[in-house]
């Protein structure tokens, strides 16, 4: 018997993070979620990630509850300071400036939602820049290579130039580190089928019943 599967939407405007699961061949509709991203007074930077995540899962998923939505939120943090997507180029040289020569943590949290199952994740990552002057931060934030960007730059880009080293999972730097999906497909009661020479997704079979996980009977 053939297995239903369900296409993934992933709550993100982002390129690279459709890039990213595509490199599995996994078919996704991308839906920007259009939430407020800015961060609570006082709340910490992990926490911060994890909620604008779910934030954006439950915002798109209210219009797809029948399919899994994927959300990724990623933070940059230096001395306990989240450095969020720059305001301006004035603002991207700014922040360059200020991560020049020195090591920051790159936090991502991704949220799953299928049905009335969510799982989620944080995976973290240290970046450590090489000492720049301020025109070489003018210059790379004259790019616009880093305005969308959280730290106002792109490691798998022309920031490539600015990077020393990346301790950790550098998917988590890009934006969607691909190796805990696994785990969160299974903890959403999904799992990966090998269907017609792709990857896919499946409802797990003890919970096929003809509709997501926790829904109604």
């Amino acid at each position: 018997m053939t297995r239903r599967t369900v296409r993934l939407v992933l709550a993100s405007g982002s390129p690279r993070r459709l890039e990213l699961v595509g490199r599995l061949g996994l078919e996704a509709e991308v839906v920007a979620p259009g939430v407020d991203e800015a961060q609570l007074p006082g709340e910490p930077p992990p926490l911060h990630a994890l909620r604008v995540a779910r934030m954006k899962a439950a915002a798109v998923a209210a219009s797809f509850p029948d399919r899994p939505v994927l959300a990724a939120d990623t933070v940059v943090v230096l001395g306990g300071l989240v450095f969020g997507k720059p305001r301006d180029r004035a603002d991207a040289s700014r922040m360059l400036a200020e991560l020049a020569g020195r090591s920051h943590a790159v936090l991502t949290a991704l949220v799953l939602r299928f049905g009335a199952r969510e799982a989620c994740h944080l995976e973290s990552a240290t970046v450590t820049m090489v000492p720049f002057r301020r025109d070489l931060a003018e210059w790379y934030a004259a790019t616009g290579e880093g305005d969308d960007k959280a730290g106002a730059y792109a490691v798998q880009g022309q920031g490539a130039l600015l990077i020393e080293r990346v301790e950790g999972n550098v998917e988590a730097v890009v934006g969607l580190p691909l190796a805990p999906l696994p785990a969160l497909f299974a903890e959403a009661g999904l799992e990966l089928l090998w269907d017609g020479g792709r990857l896919a997704l499946a409802p797990a079979q003890a919970a096929d019943t003809g509709g997501p996980p926790g829904g109604a009977g």
